[in-house]
């Protein structure tokens, strides 16, 4: 998200860089934490599985059947290291040994995690949730149909899905794991006190109010202000009467993700159009990253 012009009175006054008051959540429809023991929505099982997972408690990968990472056997977490080290000489050194130094931290880091030493078991509770977890190994994209099931569905090992993980962006795998562990044992994944939701609803009803709530929109009128939308919503400029006189306030101001670079002209169209943005820096084939508003400027 980046900036966007709103119509608004001109005598509208609500602090710049603070969130409009509509869009925040009232108070009143707050819960009351859950103070049982299992805490935040989980059942004593299930805390200590997540516990596990993240190697807050003591796991060794021999519980999984699954083999520890070293240097030698993972050549993934051998470019890992050479990566890091290359990015921050300055704090890991220089060299080979510097690499297998680090190499060796990243090992003990994921050896300690039931998250990168899944059992076979695990993963086939993954591959039963109709691939949505697993959709990478799973399925092939293909443009204009979307992901589409690999066919025939190849057998997914737990030594596969383990280096998968090893990426940062192959993560969100917790919960259905850790759900299906607790159904393998008869137990429930949920704070008995709470059925899950972490909290107590303050008065009967709190949480279908909570559920109808909408946000309130500011005000409308025939004010133009720059407002950014990384948030909720903030307004980040005055409030202007002439499309011309915000497009110069915009350019004083010398923000860049405001429309500062944009000619005058280009913007003071995009404030006239109520324009928006479609992201605060954009990449732009042959120009590099630029503003937002000065890419959705030049678009008109």
């Amino acid at each position: 998200m980046g900036r966007e012009v709103r119509r608004v009175p001109l005598d509208f006054e609500w602090p710049m860089n603070e969130r409009w008051k509509g869009y925040l959540t009232p108070d009143s429809l707050d819960e009351i934490p859950c103070q049982g023991r299992e805490g935040r929505g989980f059942s004593p099982l299930a805390r200590q599985l997540q516990e596990r997972w993240y190697g807050n408690v003591p796991f060794d990968p021999s519980e999984t059947g699954s083999t520890p990472y070293t240097p030698a056997n993972t050549p993934k977490i051998m470019a890992m290291a050479e990566r890091n080290v290359a990015h921050s000489p300055q704090y890991y050194g220089t060299g080979l040994m510097a690499e297998i130094r680090e190499a060796w931290r990243l090992c003990n880091l994921f050896n300690s995690q039931w998250s990168h030493h899944l059992s076979q078991e695990d993963v086939e509770a993954l591959v039963a949730r109709e691939g949505v977890y697993l959709r990478d190994l799973t399925h092939t994209w293909i443009k204009g149909e979307g992901w589409v099931p690999k066919d025939p569905m190849p057998v997914i090992t737990a030594a596969e899905v383990n280096l998968w993980t090893l990426d940062p962006m192959n993560s969100g795998l917790s919960y259905a794991v850790i759900q299906a562990a607790c159904e393998r044992q008869g137990e429930s994944d949920e704070c008995s006190a709470c059925d899950g939701h972490g909290s107590h609803e303050a008065y009967p009803g709190q949480r279908a109010d909570s559920e109808a709530w909408e946000p309130e929109q500011p005000p409308t009128g025939p004010g133009y202000q720059l407002w950014e939308t990384v948030s909720e919503g903030s307004p980040v400029s005055p409030v202007f009467a002439r499309p011309d006189d915000l497009a110069d306030w915009i350019i004083d101001s010398g923000k860049s993700l405001h429309g500062s670079n944009t000619p005058r002209d280009k913007l003071i169209a995009w404030i006239a159009a109520e324009g928006s943005s479609m992201g605060s820096m954009v990449m732009i084939p042959g120009r590099g990253v630029i503003g937002g508003v000065e890419a959705a400027a030049g678009a008109l």
